[in-house]
């Protein structure tokens, strides 16, 4: 009796290694991304053009070179010495964050140290979208969060104000995948409940919408 208990300890002993070990393997990390590179391949006005809503992605990853682009693009930094941003803020509030869902897991983007900071591991891809159908094969789908904390004491405009910084964010998107041949799909029909429990959201930040980003479907 005692060896079948011994026995069964050291089975319980060694699954719990295993599961401790799988959870450590699919613990996120951090990622530093290179810095980014623009080159100017079209013009503003050939960007204006071909910008439009895609609804078709290859299913391969981006690069993080890509990624770095993308996300600078968005909303990073372009004026180092004051702080200020590739997209207009209201009253300098830089409320927006932009959270990355890949199909390695969630990501808090910050624009300071070009860094992609881990937020929850696993493909939730799933949760920033409710159309199936359109989006499913995005590697990349970026959900921006206003933090209404922010913006400091109540004001009749602040909802509106917040939302025009979405959208100023989500048309530099737009422009930039014009302007590499990327889709682009923006939207506001979200799993929010869900999705903001996934990011571990606090009650004062809202989900303002998200963005497939990938690559062109069949090349």
């Amino acid at each position: 009796m005692k060896f079948k208990m011994l026995t069964v300890s050291l089975v319980c002993v060694v699954f719990a290694m295993v599961f401790a070990l799988s959870a450590f393997a699919q613990e996120l990390k951090p990622i530093k991304l290179p810095e980014p590179k623009l080159d100017a391949n079209k013009s503003l006005a050939q960007a204006l053009k071909e910008r439009k809503t895609t609804r078709e992605y290859a299913g391969a990853n981006l690069s993080e070179q890509t990624l770095s682009n993308l996300l600078w693009a968005a909303f990073g930094i372009n004026r180092p010495d004051l702080g200020k941003r590739t997209a207009p803020s209201a009253l300098n509030w830089q409320e927006i964050d932009i959270y990355v869902s890949t199909t390695q897991g969630i990501y808090l983007y910050d624009p300071k140290g070009n860094t992609l900071i881990p937020v929850v591991s696993g493909d939730l891809r799933s949760l920033t979208y409710t159309q199936v159908d359109r989006f499913k094969d995005a590697p990349v789908n970026l959900v921006y969060v206003a933090d209404m904390e922010k913006t400091g004491a109540e004001d009749a405009r602040k909802n509106l104000l917040v939302a025009m910084d979405t959208g100023f964010v989500a048309e530099n998107v737009y422009l930039y995948c014009a302007s590499e041949g990327l889709p682009t799909g923006f939207r506001v029909s979200i799993p929010k409940e869900k999705l903001a429990q996934a990011l571990k959201l606090r009650p004062t930040q809202m989900i303002m919408g998200a963005q497939s980003v990938g690559l062109p479907k069949n090349k």
